[in-house]
């Protein structure tokens, strides 16, 4: 069944009309005509471009909810009262859109205020994503990074939050790693290098809510298990390019679910069919459960799952 939910922005002409600021239907993103209010102060500037600024910081932040970034959009519609206003404002609009080239319809038409000079309408779509092509994978660099990856890891993990000083020390030991969507900031992970006489290296992969299901948890998964591999035969942070040899995946990954299992309480079964059939199997864990998933399947498609942890045997 197709899963819809709403998006409220907190404008008032929501509220007194009676829609919402997007839809979500499914891996479809509808978002309802923006204009330039600051809806935070319900103020509006006069200048026309001002608007068409404000307007897309209005629609970047509803997308950004929806789980999708100006990058996803397919479809645009722009409508202001004066088509001489129209031309001023494509610099602003081809900064944003420029790379992405939606479909586009400008319409001269009255808008339902008069200090309103321009309105934005939005359609996007929440595909498939991958390294290369519009999801960027970086390693913690700098103060500014090291707090992404503090706010991914405490969003997905709030009984274990860690400060900004427990993420540069944790920086010194294990590699960490930051995932955009262009600039938008979308998960994070944490690879420990090979322990043990087995040399099991781990790899923690974590996704914000509202961007999972789209391969990102796999593709952070995939980086972390290269880069454990390439460090085991000397190759420092070099890619997998080229790289041969096996890595030994166990089948199964700890996925935390905040509050899913009670201490000491033994196996049950949950249902698995965003897992390819597969069930998942909860263990004794006070936030955590033992699910079994095909090494290709995106770990963060199982609904209400938190992070995915990973071992890999690198020989």
């Amino acid at each position: 069944m197709t899963q819809r939910r709403t998006i409220l922005s907190g404008s008032t002409f929501e509220e007194r009309i009676g829609y919402a600021r997007a839809v979500v239907d499914g891996d479809r993103v509808h978002v309802s005509g923006t204009t330039g209010f600051d809806y935070a102060a319900m103020t509006i500037a006069d200048d026309v471009v001002e608007q068409a600024e404000q307007c897309l910081r209005n629609i970047g932040a509803a997308l950004a909810e929806a789980g999708c970034t100006f990058a996803d959009v397919v479809r645009v519609r722009y409508l202001l009262p004066e088509r001489e206003d129209f031309e001023p404002c494509w610099p602003v609009l081809r900064r944003v859109f420029g790379e992405v080239r939606p479909a586009a319809t400008m319409a001269v038409c009255g808008l339902s205020d008069e200090r309103m000079r321009i309105e934005i309408e939005v359609d996007a779509r929440r595909g498939p994503v991958v390294p290369g092509a519009g999801l960027r994978i970086a390693a913690v660099d700098g103060e500014d990074m090291a707090e992404e990856w503090r706010h991914v890891h405490n969003e997905i993990v709030p009984p274990a939050a860690m400060s900004l000083a427990d993420v540069r020390e944790r920086s010194v030991r294990y590699r960490l790693e930051n995932a955009y969507l262009g600039d938008v900031l979308v998960g994070c992970s944490t690879v420990r290098p090979p322990e043990g006489e087995e040399r099991v290296a781990t790899v923690i992969a974590r996704v914000l809510p509202a961007f999972r299901g789209r391969g990102i948890g796999a593709a952070l998964y995939e980086r972390g298990g290269a880069r454990a591999r390439a460090r085991r035969r000397g190759g420092g942070d070099g890619g997998a390019g080229g790289q041969r040899g096996r890595a030994e995946v166990r089948r199964g990954a700890r996925v935390h679910r905040a509050g899913a299992v009670r201490a000491g309480r033994r196996e049950r079964r949950v249902g698995g069919s965003a897992a390819g059939g597969r069930g998942v199997t909860a263990g004794p864990l006070m936030t955590g459960a033992y699910a079994e998933f095909p090494l290709r399947n995106d770990f963060c498609n199982l609904a209400g799952t938190r992070c995915v942890l990973h071992h890999v045997r690198v020989e």
